[in-house]
């Protein structure tokens, strides 16, 4: 039997947690009644800077249950780094670990699908969603827009993964050693190149409350799963730059033909077009190029990604 840990970031998750852990409690019951894991095994609340009563909550549940546990961040870090925090931390504890959102609108039934394809010998289960039904359609459109963006970028991914996953503590042990700061674990983790399988995760309604990944949060991880594992965009610029050098040329010799035969017209509306058109232009490849070195910048520094306050173990 594994010794199996579930790390759940959690930012205002109040409204959910002690439901959360209700079923995952009975779902740990029935793992070990059934041999699958061990009864030392644990589920761990990563509290992300809540300014709710989250913390309160974990500390209670720690008293509580025998299988919780709780991390709690000396300040909001982030989704991807509140998930590493858990990670790291719980690797010491466990030969497997299960991380996912403390909402549970992932298959918690997925979970015993995972630790068997990890005794077959598989280090890394990716949760793969087959339904988003239980998700609002803007999010699901966006969602799979930016899959197939990614996979145009060149961003190895897996299809409609999330970060719903198992990975054995050598896979956690080779994670570690991955230094950047501009943390985005889809991509991350299928560099690891272990071996690896997936299950079918059928995402459900949350319990209680609302989910606390806004549309700018999920703008900002795409922004980052894509300028974090492609230079694409950079050799798109320069493509881009080098059509617009064409259309320049083609210009010049346009403006050289009417001078010749006496037709130039000065044009007011065609000069404040191309020159808002390309001022946009340099401004947007300005942009990208901002955003590559803004990283570089936060990459030398070698801040810690996040500080922990607290464990209960």
């Amino acid at each position: 039997m594994i010794k199996l840990a579930t790390v759940s970031p959690c930012y205002n998750e109040e409204e959910v947690l002690r439901h959360s852990a209700e079923r995952l409690t009975a779902l740990f019951e029935r793992m070990i009644a059934d041999g699958l894991i061990s009864p030392d095994s644990m589920m761990v609340f990563v509290n992300d800077g809540s300014r709710d009563r989250t913390w309160d909550i974990i500390r209670e549940l720690h008293a509580e249950n025998r299988f919780v546990r709780g991390i709690n961040l000396a300040r909001n870090a982030g989704h991807q780094n509140a998930i590493m925090a858990g990670m790291m931390t719980a690797r010491d504890w466990a030969d497997a670990i299960v991380t996912i959102d403390a909402d549970l609108q992932d298959d918690i039934e997925c979970i015993p699908q995972m630790v068997r394809h990890f005794t077959d010998g598989n280090d890394i289960v990716y949760g793969v969603k087959v339904s988003r039904q239980a998700d609002p359609l803007v999010k699901r459109m966006t969602a799979q827009a930016f899959y197939k963006l990614q996979n145009s970028m060149g961003v190895e991914s897996v299809y409609n993964h999330a970060d719903f996953r198992l990975m054995s503590r050598r896979a956690l042990d080779m994670l570690a050693t991955y230094k950047e700061h501009n943390l985005y674990l889809r991509g991350l983790i299928p560099q690891i190149g272990l071996r690896s399988t997936t299950v079918d995760d059928v995402i459900s309604e949350r319990y209680a409350g609302s989910s606390k990944y806004t549309l700018g949060k999920m703008l900002g991880l795409a922004l980052n799963g894509i300028t974090a594992f492609s230079v694409k965009p950079m050799y798109a610029i320069f493509y881009l730059g080098q059509v617009f050098l064409l259309i320049a040329l083609c210009i010049a010799v346009y403006v050289a033909h009417a001078w010749i035969v006496g037709t130039a017209v000065p044009g007011w509306s065609s000069l404040i077009l191309s020159i808002w058109f390309v001022g946009g232009f340099v401004l947007t490849s300005l942009g990208i190029m901002g955003v590559y070195i803004g990283k570089i910048y936060v990459e030398v520094k070698q801040r810690p990604l996040y500080h922990i306050a607290e464990v209960l173990a």
